[in-house]
């Protein structure tokens, strides 16, 4: 019944809103939004009494976009704060100019329309805060341009406060990786994900061509299209997880393992990065090649040469004074990027190809290191799907 109700096209085309969150996440915004409500009416009936216009009709709308909709463009702290301000400004401008009437109201939703664009902040409910200060009566009215400040500003404050103080303590989903366009090293190429395919100029130049206001931001949409296209490999290629194409038989090195013993197993091993574990087995820090080569103090006026340097990092120092690192926990890179055994491979390729990570450690559900994944284990799993895919298809 509700995959029928979701795909009947009439009621599609009528606006039917499709299902894209559980029921926990439903509850989650219906008890943020109450309590968002319940703390700045309440703040607001103590500071200023009950006889007081102490929560304005429009933080109900307000606080549906702050809660239910909080990535949409039009629930961020500058349209709710700026746009409810400024629309009261203009409510009260109009009455006060032309009285209450339905052309003030009329005239009062349209020009604070019309100062949202170019200040950047549109929010629907500022349309019914501007009609509330022409239409609200005697109470609203003997307020004046205070009506702006309180309770339109002051409630507005609070009710973004609230929406991003619970969004922080109860919104424990995975956030989607961030796209990187920089190019790390500095150069002006493009980096590896934009010289092919689509790029956050082509997503902008689109929801420009199409000339409307959306409710999504190019950044939103472009991590929206990235998952779908994981997803969309995955359902061609079968899931392939971390778990499966990692690196089991580890070397790894402990805080205090001393610097010539871990530049020995890297060398020893032919690798080039280390993890570093507590006695518990708990990623704290990756030591690579690079580490060393940043703490051999490179300086061109020294002659000394690299080789010279490197030794002279290794070198124990001793007594119980050291001006220098001496152990792993001194040079490795901390705190360090980590995935699961199950998340799917796909999804290690902005990190490993865009963001210059060589290598990713791998955890098992108690956190503890139980893998690794490199370049090449990208690579090679991506091509040997790629072609069990070709010799499924040709056979």
């Amino acid at each position: 019944m509700k995959n029928l109700l979701e795909n009947s096209r009439g009621l599609l085309w009528l606006g039917f809103q499709r299902q894209t969150v559980d029921a926990r996440e439903r509850t989650r915004d219906v008890t943020g939004a109450a309590l968002g409500l319940l703390l700045t009416g309440g703040l607001s009936w103590w500071a200023w009494g009950a006889d007081s216009v102490w929560l304005g009709a429009p933080m109900g709308a307000s606080a549906v976009l702050l809660f239910a909709v909080p990535s949409s463009p039009l629930a961020q702290p500058w349209p709710v704060v700026v746009g409810n301000l400024m629309a009261a400004l203009v409510g009260v401008f109009i009455f006060r100019t032309l009285g209450a009437s339905p052309l003030s109201a009329a005239l009062a939703g349209g020009l604070a329309l019309a100062l949202m664009f170019p200040l950047r902040c549109v929010h629907p409910p500022a349309g019914a805060v501007a009609i509330t200060a022409v239409v609200g009566g005697a109470t609203v009215h003997n307020l004046g341009y205070g009506f702006a400040l309180t309770p339109i500003a002051v409630n507005s404050v609070v009710l973004v406060a609230c929406a991003l103080l619970w969004r922080r303590l109860t919104h424990n989903h995975v956030a989607p990786h961030p796209v990187v366009h920089a190019n790390r090293h500095r150069t002006t190429d493009a980096a590896p994900q934009d010289r092919i395919g689509m790029t956050i100029e082509d997503l902008d130049a689109a929801l420009r061509s199409f000339n409307e206001l959306f409710d999504i931001d190019s950044q939103s949409l472009e991590q929206v299209l990235r998952h779908a296209q994981g997803l969309a490999w995955e359902r061609q290629f079968g899931k392939v997880r971390c778990a499966d194409i990692m690196s089991r038989d580890l070397v790894t090195v402990e805080f205090a393992t001393p610097l010539q013993e871990a530049w020995t197993l890297l060398h020893r091993h032919r690798i080039r990065a280390l993890p570093v574990v507590d006695r518990a087995r708990r990623v704290i820090g990756v030591v690579t090649l690079v580490d060393f080569l940043k703490h051999a103090r490179l300086d061109p006026r020294d002659h000394l040469t690299l080789g010279q340097r490197i030794r002279k990092l290794l070198a124990p120092t001793p007594g119980d004074y050291s001006d220098k690192a001496e152990v792993v926990g001194q040079i490795m890179t901390s705190p360090v990027h980590t995935v699961t055994e199950e998340d799917a491979v796909v999804e290690l390729v902005p990190r490993l190809s865009d963001e210059g990570m060589h290598h990713l450690p791998v955890v098992d559900a108690e956190r503890r290191l139980s893998g690794m994944v490199t370049q090449s284990d990208l690579m090679a799993a991506l091509y040997r799907s790629q072609s069990s895919l070709q010799t499924v298809k040709s056979t």
